[in-house]
């Protein structure tokens, strides 16, 4: 039963938030006056000389066994488990040893033979025993605890220093008992001529040489599948440690300029990622360690932004906008209206990033709202590059030779409009005054993350999850009502970030009513997605892309209701300005945005380059992302949950900032794993375009033949 205790005790203690038993009145439990910290110091020295003298006890009795053991000797019966202990280099030594005895005295060949088996002798294992000991009673006057803890502070030190004078004494008898035993063996070994010995050090040097050829099962002969019931048996080595996964197949040549600048797009993003979220996890250790640093430049105030917007404008926008670039073209069936166009629209995006960091990091900063810290000249430039891309898109599907407009691109193009809708508000000044701002602050807020990264994402979505799986999207119709309800129902819920503030009650009530009926676009694209998935189930196991998809599916429904259930005004009251927010926005940007771009760069790259990244970085970006998003959002919602609560108690501010340190710490750890996931993308995406090809060639030939066997069918 107390073995039982002590093993649930550790996760009662991890899962209990111990800061709530805290006690902000009374006298610290170490004060020299506290009875309960001077009645641990006893109890922990008590416990420490139990367990030292149980030790002694123990390893005396083992010295003193050993000491009485008669001297070691060795017969046919025994030494087989001695011959064991020796390797084949020592066996040939000592059969070379025992040709030379006939020459050499007895004292040369028991010399040498010491050296050979010296060296690779084994020692005991020694056994350990484990004592549960507890003080029986304590006095609880302070000046009697004191007392015994003074007397006990040299018994223990004395204790402890008699176990190393002990345990050095043990170790130097095992020594000597070791050597005896190789000297028996030795002394056995070079009696007369035994046909033991030799047989049995023959078998044991035969049984070390033997090695598997590693077609024991297998066989010789190559694999052959002549009714086809395999594909390309022959072709695919698999990884010895991680399940294989299928390569992308080759599609339809692509232009090579085209190739490029999608390339040269999420090369940028990746690099923004790193960059932006190695200041966000600087900023997290922040939270552990204020003081880190006293740097202006690194300052919270002014890392925080650098952070959000590298990854929304650097990271996710280029991205987004890279993925775009190959699907309008391919979906509309013609070529990019303007290459040229694009690669302005890649050079504009990228300065305004640049320069909005160095901005921000020097101080220099809209000051108005989150999310637009950049000033109005440097944002200008990220709106012009969006004004370049739209009209570049907007006459490629122009061109387009089919006459429906497949659903991403309606997706693609609402998302860049909506984009330069929100930054126009948002930068021009004339409706920004008193509440007004708190207003547009809002509605920018919310519609940035609405219809520009996730209406953006999602029509990346409707173009490679249905090639992914090779069939088609399974509702048309759901994706066109998922489209027209968000384009409804998310313009509206922008204020319900600022429940119970200034701003008129009905505002309040509308975007709450917004949140609600954000339900039914969410509900249609979930079950889109999961319906496309219908009969392909079986294709997850075997890609490295769908696994990524499938989670920013999960995080899609899961988030954006937590979105909705967080509008309310009774949990608002509770999670607003704490830390349920920050966790909300990464199990969204992160959990969907990132998860969604990340599936369609491993699908794209491989057929833009013909290279593809090692399979088992893949799955470590993949592992990595997951579990640290997890240990980032669940603490941070649990912690924020409590703190919202002590607040609606009347609890002082600055006991809710005590409690939230654990909390923070669990912050810190799954951002640094989601950072580590990061450099593992990067290094997959720059195997994935600079890196060698590793296929085998027999894998295209093999291919090419089964294509023209295809085409020569089809004409006959």
């Amino acid at each position: 039963m107390v073995n039982l205790f002590m093993r649930v005790l550790p996760v009662l203690l991890t899962v209990i938030p111990i800061p709530l038993f805290a006690n902000i009145r009374g006298r610290a439990f170490f004060s020299a006056d506290s009875t309960d910290g001077l009645l641990f110091i006893l109890l922990l020295l008590v416990t420490i000389l139990l367990v030292v003298a149980v030790s002694l006890k123990v390893r005396t009795s083992i010295m003193r066994e050993k000491t009485d053991q008669p001297p070691a000797r060795f017969n046919a019966t025994t030494i087989s488990e001695y011959i064991s202990a020796l390797s084949s280099r020592r066996i040939d030594a000592y059969l070379a040893l025992k040709k030379k005895k006939q020459q050499e005295g007895g004292g040369t060949i028991k010399s040498l033979l010491l050296l050979v088996l010296t060296g690779g002798w084994f020692a005991l294992p020694a056994t350990a025993q484990q004592v549960d000991a507890r003080p029986s009673s304590l006095l609880q006057e302070t000046g009697i605890i004191i007392t015994l803890i003074l007397l006990l502070v040299p018994i223990v030190a004395g204790v402890i220093l008699m176990a190393v004078k002990v345990s050095a004494l043990i170790r130097r008898r095992n020594r000597e008992r070791n050597e005896e035993e190789i000297m028996a063996f030795t002394e056995y070994l070079i009696s007369p001529d035994d046909p033991i010995i030799e047989q049995a050090l023959e078998q044991r040097r035969k049984a070390l040489a033997y090695q598997l050829s590693n077609k024991e099962l297998a066989g010789e002969k190559e694999a052959e599948d002549a009714k086809g019931l395999v594909g390309n048996i022959n072709i695919h080595k698999g990884l010895s440690i991680v399940a294989q996964k299928q390569r992308a197949r080759a599609r339809p040549s692509i232009d090579p300029e085209l190739s490029r600048l999608v390339m040269w797009y999420l090369g940028c993003a990746a690099c923004w990622l790193v960059f932006g979220t190695t200041a966000g996890e600087y900023v997290g250790i922040k939270f552990v360690h204020p003081d880190v640093d006293h740097l202006s430049w690194l300052s919270f105030g002014r890392l925080r932004p650098v952070h959000t917007n590298a990854v929304f404008w650097g990271w996710a926008s280029l991205g987004m906008l890279g993925l775009g670039h190959y699907v309008v073209p391919r979906v509309s069936n013609v070529p990019l209206a303007s290459m040229k166009h694009a690669w302005w629209s890649l050079i504009l995006i990228n300065a305004a990033v640049v320069l909005g960091t160095i901005s921000l990091m020097a101080g220099i900063n809209n000051g108005g709202g989150e999310y637009r810290e950049y000033i109005w000249p440097i944002q200008l430039l990220f709106g012009i590059g969006l004004v370049i891309t739209l009209n570049n898109f907007i006459k490629t599907i122009a061109a387009r030779t089919t006459k429906e407009i497949y659903i991403s691109n309606w997706y693609i193009v609402a998302a860049i409009i909506f984009a330069l809708v929100i930054s126009v508000v948002a930068y021009v000044p004339f409706w920004q005054d008193g509440l007004g701002e708190t207003i547009v602050q809002g509605y920018y807020m919310h519609q940035g993350v609405g219809m520009w990264f996730m209406m953006f994402t999602l029509g990346i979505v409707y173009y490679f999850l249905p090639q992914q799986l090779n069939r088609s999207i399974y509702s048309y119709s759901l994706g066109i009502l998922a489209f027209w309800a968000q384009i409804l129902f998310y313009t509206l819920i922008g204020t319900h970030h600022f429940v119970f503030s200034a701003i008129p009650w009905w505002l309040q009530t509308v975007a709450i009513v917004g949140s609600v009926g954000m339900i039914i676009p969410v509900a249609a694209g979930t079950t889109n997605f999961i319906m496309t998935f219908r009969g392909g189930w079986y294709k997850v196991s075997s890609s490295y892309t769908l696994p990524f998809f499938l989670v920013g599916i999960i995080f899609y429904f899961t988030g954006s209701l937590q979105g909705t259930a967080e509008a309310f005004r009774t949990t608002n009251l509770i999670w607003h300005f704490t830390d349920f927010t920050v966790a909300h926005s990464h199990l969204t940007m992160y959990g969907i945005v990132s998860f969604f771009l990340w599936a369609g760069i491993y699908a794209v790259v491989p057929r833009l380059s013909g290279k593809e990244a090692p399979q088992i970085t893949v799955g470590a970006h993949f592992w990595l992302a997951l579990i640290g998003l997890m240990f980032y959002t669940v603490p941070l919602m649990y912690g924020s949950t409590l703190r919202g609560i002590m607040w609606m108690q009347g609890k002082p501010f600055i006991d809710s900032v005590i409690m939230m340190a654990p909390y923070w710490l669990w912050r810190a750890i799954g951002g640094s794993l989601m950072w580590l996931s990061h450099l593992f993308f990067a290094y997959n995406l720059y195997k994935m375009i600079l890196g060698d090809d590793t296929a085998e060639a027999k894998g295209p030939a093999i291919e090419t033949l089964n294509q023209s066997y295809s085409e020569i069918e089809t004409t006959l």
